[in-house]
């Protein structure tokens, strides 16, 4: 059996300010510490025992996969970041308040930036103090690789080569492989795993700092999927993310 695990970062200081936050790379809080040593011990008590990590370039992510593996006692695990497992960009909207953006131009007009398949929110402009351009991390990249703005669509576009080509050949020499990323980027990998359409994706929600798990046969046929923990602590959350862009 093969166990692909899915971890959202926990709790950041812009999720508990219900800003919209993409490519800015903002800290966890104490509670979202807290959550992602939970996961790991969680993770631990059931039996899983990853041999190789994967995370983006943000530090909410990378923080959470170590808090995650400081719990297991794992600090040791090989981790390989990239970019293209970053969150969404919001483009011109990250760092708005998501309620207050809601009350002014409607709760259906945010959900389709936050969660649509293929619409954008407004672009930053290249060249702007929050463009990833103006970030050392991203000199890797081109201009056109560079998200001003994204879609779910455009998000799945630029990580699923990364997914196909790195994270599933993974799974051919290790029966578990973590990935801690984003709740857009993850979103996307859930919707290549269980086929869902773009309607389905727009309406799920995924936890922080829950582990996601997949399993699959050694052929890599997805068996199964569930999400480890108490169910009712799991739809609290769900609902909770499901809430935030929601106007007061």
């Amino acid at each position: 059996m093969k166990r692909l695990i899915l971890v959202r970062h926990g709790e950041s200081e812009w999720n508990k300010l219900n800003l919209f936050t993409g490519w800015t790379d903002v800290d966890l809080t104490e509670n979202g510490c807290k959550e992602a040593f939970e996961a790991g011990k969680l993770l631990k008590a059931e039996g899983f025992r990853p041999s190789i990590c994967f995370t983006s370039y943000l530090k909410r992510a990378v923080k959470t996969l170590n808090n995650i593996l400081d719990a297991m006692n794992m600090d040791y695990l090989p981790v390989q970041k990239s970019w293209r497992l970053n969150e969404k960009s919001y483009g011109a909207i990250q760092g708005l308040n998501k309620a207050d953006t809601a009350a002014k131009y409607g709760d259906d007009q945010v959900l389709l930036w936050r969660r649509s398949f293929d619409v954008q929110p407004p672009a930053l402009d290249m060249h702007e103090e929050r463009s990833p351009r103006m970030d050392a991390r991203y000199n890797e990249l081109s201009d056109a690789e560079i998200p001003l703005t994204e879609s779910l669509k455009d998000t799945i576009a630029r990580l699923m080569p990364y997914y196909n080509d790195v994270i599933m050949p993974a799974l051919d020499t290790n029966d578990d492989v973590l990935v801690v990323a984003h709740g857009n980027s993850l979103r996307g990998i859930v919707k290549e795993l269980r086929g869902m359409t773009n309607e389905e994706i727009i309406k799920f929600n995924i936890p922080t700092a829950t582990p996601y798990i997949f399993e699959f046969d050694d052929q890599k046929k997805l068996q199964k999927e569930y999400f480890l923990g108490d169910p009712d602590v799991i739809a609290a959350k769900m609902q909770s993310v499901a809430n935030q862009a929601k106007k007061k």
